[in-house]
């Protein structure tokens, strides 16, 4: 069993955008009752002495915890490397200036799309021209920056047009994540999926823009699940590399296993220690010993570790299935249609869309 390297900390599910593809629960009322601030340093200070280094701020949105600098500040004087995952609303130049002297490390600002039109409709809110403002302020503090944007049908063509916009922001990295369909994603599958064309399109841009960019901005794009020959290995490994602590303390091996009929483990409850190395969760998919054939005999087992657990889950009703987006897999059928159906049928419309909900504030 190795150390943790990074902590997810979702503070909060709040969040004042309603992006379709949003990967966080379905049942957000269950989140409300959040860690509070002293609780949050602890569960830091834990995550130190396990060996993490990297400390990710997510949500939701962060900037929605008035106590985001006291949290900062205490990853910074553990040692942490902190990154701030926002969406850029409330990413003030008073906000900025504070999170800047608490020990901020890095800000990685979610963009929708390449112009304010689509960015806003794809959001569900105004909040493009906030966006680029807040990434032009992250630039003048001298912060690194990261521009991620999420992929799929409704904004995939336009990637050229996302490449220069993040050329002009003087982005050090962006990544080009397509949707993992979990959560709100996996309710809009069928209408966010892109087709082969526009992948090959999209494939072709990226290829061309790394050789011109290269040395002056880290493109990092990421395929499909579904279009890929063989699975990618969950969290580099169900429990060997990251974790992620949810708003309400659940402690999970990834971002999407609390979707598993699996016994909870919480930090309101028990140590990190004692979740990462003998929580039943933890251990339930950890190493290659639950696996069922063909994974087990295969000599991509401790490559791909079987996959994503939570994507199996969903396709298969079995987490302990093999990821049905190996061609090895018995059930892979179950991929090939849902692309048979995105490569054959009419593109959807973005009224087709289910938004994400806005919940409010537990405190």
């Amino acid at each position: 069993m190795t150390n943790p390297f990074g902590l997810l900390a979702e503070l909060t599910y709040a969040c004042p955008l309603h992006c379709p593809y949003c990967s966080n629960p379905l049942n957000l009322t269950d989140y409300r009752d959040e860690l509070t601030t002293a609780q949050w340093q602890r569960v830091l200070a834990e995550a130190r002495e396990l060996g993490v280094l990297q400390l990710h701020l997510s949500g939701g949105e962060p900037l929605q915890r008035r106590d985001l600098v006291e949290i900062v500040q205490t990853g910074s004087e553990l040692g942490l490397y902190t990154n701030l995952i926002t969406s850029a609303i409330g990413f003030s130049a008073r906000r900025a200036e504070q999170l800047r002297a608490a020990g901020l490390d890095h800000v990685q600002i979610s963009v929708q799309a390449h112009e304010a039109t689509a960015s806003d409709r794809i959001a569900g809110t105004p909040s493009y021209e906030r966006k680029i403002a807040a990434a032009q302020l992250v630039k003048q503090l001298d912060w690194p920056l990261t521009l991620n944007v999420v992929l799929h049908r409704h904004n995939i063509d336009h990637i050229a047009d996302i490449l220069r916009l993040a050329e002009q922001l003087h982005a050090d990295r962006i990544e080009l994540a397509n949707t993992q369909y979990y959560g709100w994603a996996w309710r809009n599958r069928d209408a966010l999926l892109p087709n082969r064309q526009q992948l090959h399109r999209a494939e072709a841009v990226v290829r061309a823009a790394r050789e011109r960019l290269a040395g002056r901005m880290e493109i990092i794009y990421v395929l499909p699940d579904y279009y890929s020959q063989y699975p990618k290995p969950c969290m580099d490994g169900w429990a060997r590399r990251q974790l992620t602590v949810t708003p309400n303390g659940d402690a999970l091996p990834c971002p999407a296993a609390q979707t598993l009929p699996l016994p909870r483990a919480s930090v309101r409850e028990h140590s990190l220690a004692w979740i990462w190395a003998e929580s039943p969760l933890f251990q339930r998919f950890r190493g290659t010993d639950w696996m069922p054939q063909p994974c087990r005999s295969c000599p991509r087992r401790e490559i791909d570790f079987g996959g994503c657990r939570c994507q199996a889950f969903l396709l298969t009703g079995d987490a302990a299935r093999t990821d049905p987006v190996c061609v090895l897999s018995p059930d892979h059928e179950i991929v090939a249609e849902a692309v048979r159906v995105a490569n054959e049928g009419k593109r959807p419309k973005a009224a087709a869309l289910t938004p994400r909900p806005n919940p409010r504030r537990a405190r």
